[in-house]
């Protein structure tokens, strides 16, 4: 009984943190569009290769937080309890509204993977003195 107890405490810290992140959604995904855009001008305007690498960088930053916070959105959704009962969490996963944040996030990771693919400048070293 006391080692439920303890993990029904570390679930609600959980829990609270993962409000917190998803608290901030909203916010993260208008720094992704920012981000976005702010490449998409450095590329337009012919800028340095090391200024569309650095651009190219923050979209990735952006695009990691807002999807970790998109999935923290989904824990949230799912409650205390999807913590440590995997049969609640599969009952709750399958809820219309979750099941919309877990596209959110999916989203945002499948953005962030084909951004590393094939998104940020590769920088050429420079040749050792």
């Amino acid at each position: 009984m006391r080692l439920a107890k303890q993990d029904m405490t570390k679930a609600r810290e959980h829990l609270a943190q993962d409000e917190e992140r998803a608290e901030r959604l909203p916010e993260l995904l208008r720094s992704v569009v920012e981000a976005e855009r702010a490449l998409d001008s450095a590329r337009e305007a012919g800028a340095p290769v090391e200024e569309v690498h650095e651009r190219g960088v923050e979209l990735d930053t952006a695009l990691t937080e807002a999807m970790r916070a998109a999935y923290a959105q989904e824990r949230v959704l799912v409650g205390v309890k999807g913590y440590d009962d995997r049969i609640k969490r599969r009952k709750r996963l399958a809820r219309p509204e979750v099941k919309q944040a877990t596209q959110v996030a999916e989203r945002l990771l499948t953005a962030r993977e084909a951004h590393r693919l094939h998104g940020i400048q590769r920088v050429p070293r420079s040749p050792v003195a």
